[in-house]
């Protein structure tokens, strides 16, 4: 994959729940509400801690559906997201441990980050949040987890595109690849799934200005071009270690002291990622893309160089890290929340924020490491 044209850069607890009795819909047995899963509020996100006897919110929900007959495999706790999940996503996110798109839910991304930092903190690997995890990352920040954000006249205008088309080759016929609706753009600003940005603001008009909802409290992803004599950024990014069997990068300083991790989606049958260390060459910001026919991708059927225009819905995403081995780079994605999950093209394939924050502190020259075990 080779972008072009080529930019080189360098509460304190959860309201206490109601108790008065509700029924279960197939027992008929009196159930709870404490038992029940918190509602997904802003208060409940921004107030939610460990259940006692070191259980988490989480559990204690997946042991009420189980008790009372209404868990069913198909829609498990870990399939909805929770206010504490979402909190401890967000705390994750802020300490640059990222598990990818924010969505609530216990899934790999989320439980890779945890242990990742639980390491960082001199704590053993746990992908459960232990009162141990807990109190380390609520010392990492005392800010509010959520927060109010009022839609302007640019969110709703845009402008954005009608359909991206799944193909690549008639993703070449497109003026742009920008987003397609407001929800998927506040989704990727604030490293949110688009789920959660309905599940927190249900029924709320997304193309309205003027509109306040709630989202993630990050460092929201702009799309701005970073000017040459400003990057790298601090803290500098002097080594990237690629784990091909944990699916993460890790960024390090010259000190070999962890900065970040990110979840990534690393190589595919066709293409699989290398071995070996390489080097960084340089950062393109907003990169256009080109097909080459040698790569030979499925599903591409065209015989013929083809070029699709930049934005966030390019193969590429927002930013292309290349590397000093041709046709590979570290780069965005227009599918965030598959990162982790799927097969990249044959790259490293980080979210947009992700690896927009890796391409603004990365030094040309850094050494990358692919890791086979």
């Amino acid at each position: 994959m080779i972008p072009k044209p080529w930019r080189p850069v360098c509460a304190a607890l959860v309201a206490s729940c109601l108790v008065a009795p509700a029924a279960d819909a197939r027992s008929g047995k009196k159930v709870s509400r404490k038992d029940q899963a918190p509602t997904l509020t802003a208060d409940a996100i921004n107030g939610a801690t460990l259940a006692p006897q070191g259980g988490n919110q989480a559990d204690a929900s997946k042991a009420a559906a189980k008790k009372s007959g209404t868990g069913r495999k198909s829609k498990s706790t870990d399939d909805k997201p929770t206010p504490l999940i979402v909190k401890a996503q967000v705390l994750l996110d802020r300490a640059h441990f990222s598990p990818g798109a924010i969505d609530g839910r216990k899934g790999e991304n989320y439980q890779h980050a945890l242990s990742a930092f639980a390491v960082a903190q001199g704590l053993p690997a746990t992908q459960d949040l232990t009162p141990e995890v807990w109190d380390k990352l609520q010392a990492t920040s005392d800010k509010p987890a959520v927060t109010d954000y009022t839609l302007t006249d640019a969110d709703t205008a845009g402008p954005y595109v009608d359909k991206i088309p799944p193909k690549m080759e008639e993703q070449a016929d497109l003026k742009e690849l920008g987003y397609t609706n407001p929800r998927e753009m506040l989704a990727e600003r604030f490293h949110m799934s688009r789920d959660l940005v309905s599940a927190l603001n249900p029924g709320k008009p997304l193309d309205k200005t003027g509109t306040t909802i709630v989202v993630a409290a990050v460092d929201p992803m702009s799309l701005d071009k970073p000017k040459g004599k400003d990057l790298p950024q601090e803290p500098k990014v002097e080594r990237i270690e690629v784990d091909k069997t944990s699916r993460d990068v890790r960024a390090l300083g010259a000190d070999g002291k962890l900065i970040a991790y990110y979840p990534a989606s690393i190589g595919s049958t066709e293409k699989p990622a290398p071995s070996g260390e390489t080097k960084v060459k340089g950062v393109a910001f907003d990169p256009d893309y080109t097909y080459n026919p040698k790569y030979a991708f499925k599903g591409v059927k065209a015989q013929h160089k083809f070029t699709i225009q930049s934005g966030p819905n390019n193969p590429v995403g927002v930013v292309w890290i290349d590397l000093a081995i041709p046709s590979y780079g570290i780069h965005g994605t227009p599918e965030p929340e598959k990162v982790g999950k799927t097969e990249s093209h044959g790259c490293i394939r980080l979210t947009n924020w992700n690896a927009r924050d890796l391409a603004t502190r990365v030094a040309r020259g850094a050494k990358v490491t692919f890791k086979d075990d």
